[in-house]
């Protein structure tokens, strides 16, 4: 137990995640809980930008509060390693998840897609912005969803440290908008969430594979891979890839949409569904 590194009281256990600024690590904190803790790398820990960029994802993750969003347990900026404090989330990433047992199906996709919606619906109420919802950022435990990784998240309304031409979340899953320039929204965090629960329901990227510049013009050109898709799940994920913002629904009104027909479809349970909630146990780093 003496040999783990500590931080601010918090014994620092296994490295979960790493990504270009910032290492993610399974910690105990002083009161003995489990918690994720995030610390930028040596070569940003001085860095202001990637401190103000680690300011911004306190200051948005702290305004949430749902039972589908993890939560931000503390953190600090300033001192020589800045860093910050989650919720641990056990689980499998979703995509890790669809990787290794493809395609969710019936009740367990519906209560998944209405707990995303629910947690995103959140995020939005709290007047912030994830702008990088997507499948490796979804922790999953059964058929219950969990929203992790602020890196870029930021307050509605914030400047937008972005320009034309900067590619700024997850490409596969960014709304048509983004990819021309534009501000993001609540209606891009939206698509994001269709986009991802297209691919849980398909076990294909909605968008394709290949080049960066081939599934940015599938994007745009309107072309998801939603074969297969049940209703009423396929005409909900229609009005979340609109090509046009101001025609989607609110997260709120998805996560409604969705409430009668998670209740009311059957559960079935499968070898493959009981074991998929123990694949992997990490968090997602932004890069």
């Amino acid at each position: 137990m003496g040999k783990h590194r500590r931080l601010d009281g918090h014994r620092l256990l296994a490295e979960l995640g790493r990504g270009s600024t910032a290492v993610v690590h399974l910690a105990v904190d002083p009161f003995g809980r489990e918690v994720a803790l995030k610390e930028l790398t040596a070569d940003f820990a001085g860095d202001a930008e990637g401190r103000g960029r680690l300011a911004r994802e306190i200051a948005a993750q702290s305004r949430v509060a749902s039972p589908y969003v993890a939560r931000l347990l503390g953190g600090r900026v300033g001192g020589e390693q800045p860093y910050v404090v989650m919720q641990y989330v056990p689980g499998t990433p979703l995509a890790d998840l669809i990787e290794a047992y493809g395609a969710m199906r019936g009740a367990r996709l519906l209560r998944l897609a209405r707990g995303l919606a629910l947690g995103l619906a959140a995020v939005h109420d709290a007047g912030v912005l994830h702008r990088d919802v997507a499948p490796g950022n979804v922790m999953v435990l059964g058929d219950r969803p969990t929203l992790i990784d602020f890196g870029i998240a930021q307050e509605t309304g914030a400047e937008q440290l972005t320009r034309r031409g900067m590619v700024i979340g997850t490409p596969a899953y960014l709304a048509p908008e983004l990819i021309e320039g534009e501000r993001a929204t609540t209606a891009s965090d939206v698509y994001a969430w269709a986009a991802t629960m297209a691919y849980a329901a398909t076990g294909r990227h909605p968008f394709g594979r290949g080049s960066l510049h081939g599934v940015c013009f599938r994007i745009l050109r309107g072309q998801v891979d939603l074969e297969g898709v049940g209703e009423p799940l396929a005409s909900l994920l229609r009005l979340g890839l609109r090509r046009d913002p101001a025609t989607r629904p609110s997260a709120r009104w998805f996560a409604g949409s969705l409430a009668e027909w998670a209740a009311d479809a059957q559960w079935t349970s499968t070898p493959d569904a009981q074991r998929s909630g123990g694949i992997t146990q990490r968090q997602q780093v932004a890069a």
